[in-house]
């Protein structure tokens, strides 16, 4: 049986960051009662909340530190906790593995246990992602099914944070959902992501640089992505559940690029098979060219399906930065 938002208490990891925020306000705009675990260190990333501050309630705790989690776990007795907090930057991870591991890893099994001590009957959804299929022999639609080969520090984490979530269920009871998502762009404030970097690039009349222009990537709208956790709320359907959750939308680097630039009418450089200067590179020429998702499986169980096509995302994405980068420039 569902319950109605008013009668839920979600908790939220990671509710400072891009896609923790977004799940954070329309849980509040759809009445669920929402915490917000932060890290002390994190008080001044609030203003990514400042829509809805005055509605979550903030409870310290870190990841890395179980038993900060017990105790917050305890103190707001979540119905749902999902699960966003992570290191993300996949480039950054080469040169930082520990920390990843740290946060992306040991962070899920602190949470996971203290979950099975404090709130055994919540319902646990975590953020996985495509990167932990990295290297696949066939180029294709990736099923859920499919061996997890992770290409960076950052896949292994999170690869091996998903089959600890997959054990916990199975072992410990743990009533858990794995959404693995694949790139989802809309990001307002941060330029360190391939779409809002060629847009904002285009944006200001500056030369784009395009890599790795032949590797194929899928592309999810923010509000696709959203839309997959509250699909997953209190649903038994989700309960125990891996799901993909991409828009069937595979193109090129490159392709992307000059898509981008037909919607602006840019008329600038894009420069192939060269990063931008001071980009940190991968170690290994062997990045994984094809990453695209098979999320049929979603669609039958939960009913999702995107709302935006990959040109009304990008179009709607360009009208959010052209105002910003118009009061940067003057």
């Amino acid at each position: 049986m569902e319950l109605h938002g008013t009668m839920s208490i979600v908790l939220v990891t990671g509710a400072t960051g891009f896609i923790g925020s977004s799940i954070a306000q329309r849980l509040v705009s759809d009445g669920y009662t929402v915490y917000a675990l932060l890290r002390h260190a994190s008080r001044r990333d609030l203003r990514v909340l400042f829509r809805v501050i005055e509605k979550i309630r903030f409870i310290e705790g870190d990841l890395t530190d179980y038993y900060s989690l017990q105790s917050a776990i305890e103190d707001c007795n979540p119905e749902i906790v999902i699960h966003l907090g992570a290191l993300t930057p996949v480039r950054l991870s080469f040169d930082n593995p520990f920390s990843y591991l740290r946060v992306n890893l040991f962070g899920t099994v602190n949470l996971v246990h203290a979950m099975i001590e404090r709130a055994p009957k919540a319902h646990l959804i975590a953020a996985s992602t495509a990167e932990v299929y990295g290297w696949q022999l066939k180029t294709e639609p990736i099923k859920e099914d499919a061996p997890l080969c992770p290409s960076s520090p950052y896949g292994v984490s999170k690869s091996a944070a998903d089959e600890y979530l997959q054990m916990a269920s199975k072992v410990y009871g743990l009533r858990s959902t794995v959404l693995r998502c694949n790139n989802t762009y809309g990001r307002i404030g941060e330029t360190g992501f391939f779409v809002e970097y060629v847009i904002t690039n285009m944006l200001s009349a500056q030369p784009v640089y395009v890599g790795a222009p032949r590797h194929v990537r899928d592309y999810m709208f923010i509000e696709d992505h959203v839309n997959a956790y509250m699909l997953a709320l209190n649903n038994e359907k989700a309960v125990g559940q891996v799901f993909n959750v991409s828009p069937g939308n595979p193109i090129t680097n490159i392709e992307l690029a000059k898509k981008v630039a037909e919607l602006l009418d840019f008329k600038g450089t894009i420069i192939r098979n060269s990063y931008p200067p001071g980009y940190p590179m991968r170690p290994s020429k062997l990045d994984t060219e094809y990453i695209v998702l098979d999320s049929s499986r979603i669609r039958k169980v939960l009913g999702w399906a995107p709302s935006f096509t990959l040109e009304e995302g990008l179009r709607r994405t360009i009208e959010m930065w052209k105002p910003i980068i118009g009061k940067a420039e003057r």
